[in-house]
Formats: C-alpha cells, sequence, structure tokens
C-alpha cells in the first residue's frame, strides 16, 4: 500500500501570452487567454527600467490567467494534443513543473481562427505538489517541504506519462 502523501496532484494551470509594448497586440492576448481558458485575466506589467527597449515600470507587457480545480484536466488535454501529447525532456524543471510552449492557438483542439485574433502562441506552465505542500505557503508558522517530499524530475514525468499518457522524448528526437 502506497503513502497517500506521496501521491502527486495538480496545483495549478498558468497561461501567458507576451507581448511587449503593443497595445494591440495585448488586446487580442487578453481576447484569446478569455476565450480559451473562461476566466479572469490580468495583465503583466514590468518592475524593472531597461532603456535600450524602451521599457519601465508600470508598461503592461503580456498577460495571464490561472486556473484551479476542476477546470484544469480538460483544458490541459487539449494543450497536449496542440503538442501531439510529445514533451521534450527539457520541459519538465528540477522542481515539479511543466513548461512549454504553443506555438499557434489553431492547434489547440476545438479553437477555430479568429480573424480579430489573428495569429498567436501562448506559454503553458503547470505546477505538481504533494498533499502537505501548504506549510510552505501557509500565514502561521510556515515552514520548509523536505528534500524527501519535493517532487522531482523524474516523479513529474512518470505522473505525466500516468495522468496524460504523454510521450517524453530527448530534445532533436522524435
Amino acid at each position: 500500500m502506497s503513502n497517500p502523501m506521496r501521491n502527486i496532484r495538480i496545483a495549478k494551470l498558468t497561461l501567458n501570452i507576451g507581448t511587449g509594448k503593443d497595445e494591440e497586440k495585448l488586446k487580442k492576448g487578453m481576447k484569446l487567454l478569455a476565450t480559451l481558458s473562461g476566466v479572469k485575466i490580468v495583465k503583466a506589467f514590468t518592475v524593472k527600467k531597461i532603456p535600450g527597449w524602451g521599457v519601465r515600470p508600470g508598461l503592461p507587457l503580456g498577460c495571464k490567467t490561472t486556473i484551479r480545480g476542476k477546470a484544469i484536466e480538460p483544458l490541459l488535454k487539449r494543450l497536449l494534443n496542440a503538442k501531439t501529447n510529445k514533451l521534450p525532456k527539457s520541459c519538465f524543471d528540477d522542481f515539479g513543473n511543466v513548461s512549454f510552449g504553443v506555438e499557434e492557438y489553431i492547434n489547440i483542439p476545438e479553437m477555430k481562427y479568429d480573424p480579430a485574433i489573428g495569429m498567436m502562441g501562448l506559454e503553458v506552465s503547470l505546477t505538481l505538489e504533494r498533499p502537505g505542500f501548504r506549510v510552505k505557503r501557509r500565514r502561521i508558522k510556515p515552514a520548509k517541504i523536505t528534500s524527501r517530499h519535493k517532487i522531482k524530475k523524474e516523479d513529474a514525468i512518470a505522473f505525466m506519462q500516468s495522468a496524460f499518457s504523454i510521450k517524453v522524448t530527448e530534445r532533436g528526437s522524435e
């Protein structure tokens, strides 16, 4: 019998579109995320000043949304289907997170081309956790997660293969 505290679950799914300084592209990106996710979209603002790029603090450079709960799984299956259920090993980090990009939103099943949006891609980040990870986020007496309880790259790969039947490839190989 396996330990229930070792079970991995999905904490959240974050969708992100970086648009740069173009205000029109930002509006299109917000519309795309709204149609894809159906939840509230927020603008991402700059914090640093980078004169070479013409960027100053408070300038909106993108949009993002976070999805939690039962809405994650059907959307994630569609997003993985856009990648033909194959992810390179480099999409997994050492802390149990999975990130990949979808080049064009029309690759996602059930998404039709919208002339008002044009062609646009998005970034997908999936955060995995185990029961007990709340102790690092709680307000009163937060604590560190021990290294034995953290999710490793191999654990995340095994979870994604079993839960979503994806194929993990080495970079450059099909």
